[in-house]
């Protein structure tokens, strides 16, 4: 234990003590006289057009004589009549861009679609309808200019009348009332168009043909929710799905139906263009629920069965292929289809070998129906042509193979391949197979439920930015970077259906399978190009960190005008990146003539993250001056 001393102090402790006062005592002093030096300067007022005035900006104008509540000068004799507090920094971007005005392109563009043009399709091969592919514009060919809508353009009816009307002014197109008139597709009624949801193969509507279908199959316990229409038509069989919980993802080519897929999605009915040729659909293994062909006029039996082979990829473990038209029921209807019966048989015959050869089991086949369905798995299915290499997802310009695409191992003939599904609509917010798996780098259970509450609470701060989305103003959305489809579950309280995009060409990983797990419905697309869709088709467009995935890609003003030409005029947009990313995208916004702000995120103003919200304003090709 430490010993205490007592007694008088030594004399070198007594000198640190007189040090110590006198240090004291020398800051007092200095404080004093700094504190009265400034309080003397702070009484000496510059004078107008003095140096220090003309420097900090002052305005020397005198205050208004008679002003009660301004104050004297000797109360306060540095505050001026108006205080400034904006912001006066700015990001430095590229003047050219900034001032560069695009103009309206010629009328002749009205209807454009780059990748999907006619004209250049004809460069092509058409075995294999390889020239109805996609076919994208060269650097040298790509439009400066804004699409003009038609003079007579009007906005669309609103879900849900829009399934059954549409204004012809906005598709100028009675081909189809003409041609399929005896058939109910479409219907001339003054200035719109009327869909009384006929088809082909279905005379009495699609809503009787659907309950023809749930008398087979079940569609009506959440346990079908995605389905693949091919050959659409003006998608009447998908606008009578949605009333049952089902979305479709309804495609046809651009060909000689003029408009099918551009009526389908006036509809506010998801809708593509695209073709069954020699490349794979732009989705990924295990996709789709239900796949159906209403006489699609697609050669099944073919290129050794190569397009149901396609079928097979993109269908679920479990899920049903549906077919009607040529050639089931040849012997009712053989001589109206001016064939042979011979040839029907032969037709039919061999659909049914490739049936067999994927392990499909059919259902049944009843009237003008026919169904098949893929097993579970694989376990039972012996000496088949397996595909060995590649991934099965990839669905971005990739050629089609003759051989089956195998599915995940399973331990018994009872387990569904890859991870089953929950029931509609529980399935849209439970942790997708693919997650639960592990098949998706960097994604767990616990990152899926955290994104699920992120965009819950984005959307709720969307609703106060842009007030049509929660008005029932919007139907056809598109989210051009979905991530896990996130947002596109957080606005299913809406009455929207979204597309959701993954982008290719970037360094994210491939969610597409985890969308279609969760019963959304989305598309692979390299936005370095123009999208799969008709001029004016989308109300909103969510584009989160797109432009900083390709700004180093390719030119973002061809992306920007690509989003003009989709948009609907008064459409929006709402971009999320960083600051400098949003201010060089608003530059070019304000040149295509969009109405643009950047708002802060949705956590406050500190998050480096940022908001545009931009919209696109009215005009037509009528109006096109004006809008100069």
């Amino acid at each position: 234990m430490g010993k205490e001393y007592n007694g008088s102090p030594k004399p070198h402790q007594l000198n640190m003590r007189r040090k110590r006062i006198t240090y004291i005592l020398g800051v007092s002093c200095l404080c004093v006289i700094f504190y009265a030096l400034g309080a003397w300067q702070g009484r000496s007022v510059p004078p107008p057009g003095s140096q220090f005035s003309s420097r900090v900006g002052c305005d020397d104008t005198p205050a208004t004589k008679g002003d009660s509540d301004s104050p004297s000068s000797s109360d306060s004799p540095l505050v001026s009549d108006t205080l400034d507090f904006e912001s006066h920094h700015q990001l430095v971007i590229n003047t050219s861009e900034q001032a560069e005005t695009f103009p309206p392109c010629d009328m002749k563009y009205s209807e454009y679609t780059p990748c999907n043009d006619r004209q250049r399709g004809r460069q092509f091969d058409r075995d294999m309808l390889k020239y109805r592919e996609r076919h994208c514009p060269t650097k040298d060919e790509l439009l400066r200019c804004l699409i003009p809508a038609p003079d007579r353009y009007k906005a669309p009816f609103k879900w849900p009348q829009s399934r059954d009307y549409a204004w012809i002014g906005n598709i100028p197109h009675k081909e189809l009332s003409i041609e399929k008139a005896n058939q109910n597709w479409i219907q001339v009624e003054g200035d719109r168009f009327r869909f009384p949801g006929g088809g082909t193969m279905f005379p009495r509507g699609a809503d009787a043909y659907i309950d023809d279908i749930a008398a087979l199959i079940p569609l009506k316990d959440g346990s079908i929710r995605t389905a693949l229409d091919t050959g659409c038509g003006v998608a009447s069989f998908g606008a009578y799905l949605l009333k049952r919980d089902i979305i479709a993802m309804s495609f046809a080519p651009r060909d000689t139906h003029e408009a099918q897929v551009w009526f389908a999605l006036e509809r506010g009915v998801p809708a593509m263009i695209n073709v069954l040729g020699s490349q794979r659909l732009p989705y990924p293994a295990r996709a789709f629920d239900m796949a159906h062909c209403s006489r699609c006029l697609i050669p099944w039996s073919k290129y050794d069965g190569m397009y149901l082979m396609e079928v097979d990829r993109v269908l679920r473990p479990g899920g049903y292929w549906i077919l009607s038209g040529p050639p089931i029921n040849w012997k009712k209807y053989w001589k109206g289809w001016e064939r042979t019966q011979e040839d029907l048989k032969q037709e039919q015959d061999s659909i049914e070998d490739v049936a067999a050869q994927l392990c499909w089991k059919k259902v049944v086949e009843k009237g003008d129906l026919a169904i098949w369905q893929k097993p579970l798995n694989h376990n039972n299915c012996v000496d088949r042509n397996i595909c060995s290499s590649g991934n099965a997802d990839a669905g971005w310009y990739k050629d089609m193979e003759t051989c089956v695409t195998p599915l995940p191992e399973t331990r018994d003939a009872e387990e569904v391949a890859g991870g089953a599904v929950k029931k509609w609509p529980e399935r849209a917010f439970s942790v997708p197979p693919r997650i639960s798996s592990g098949s998706v780098p960097g994604v767990t259970a616990k990152t899926f439920e955290e994104d699920n509450k992120m965009w819950k609470d984005r959307v709720e701060y969307y609703k106060r930015l842009v007030g049509k989305l929660s008005q029932g103003m919007y139907r056809n959305v598109m989210d051009m970077n979905a991530h896990l489809g996130g947002f596109a579950a957080a606005v299913m309280k809406y009455p929207v259906w979204v597309m959701n995009v993954v982008p290719m060409g970037t360094e994210q990983p491939d969610t597409l399978g985890v969308i279609k797990e969760r019963g959304f419905i989305g598309t692979y697309q390299d936005w370095c190009e123009a999208f799969s869709t008709y001029p004016r088709t989308y109300d909103l467009i969510h584009a989160g960190g797109v432009f900083s995935a390709y700004q180093d890609k390719c030119d973002i003003r061809y992306i920007l005008l690509e989003m003009d030409r989709i948009l609907r005029p008064e459409g929006t947009v709402i971009f999320r990146d960083v600051v400098e990313v949003l201010v060089k995208v608003k530059s070019i916004a304000d040149g295509m003539r969009w109405q643009s702000k950047i708002v802060d995120h949705e956590t406050g103003p500190f998050y480096t993250e940022k908001i545009l919200v931009a919209t696109k304003n009215y005009w037509t090709a009528d109006s096109k001056q004006k809008a100069l």
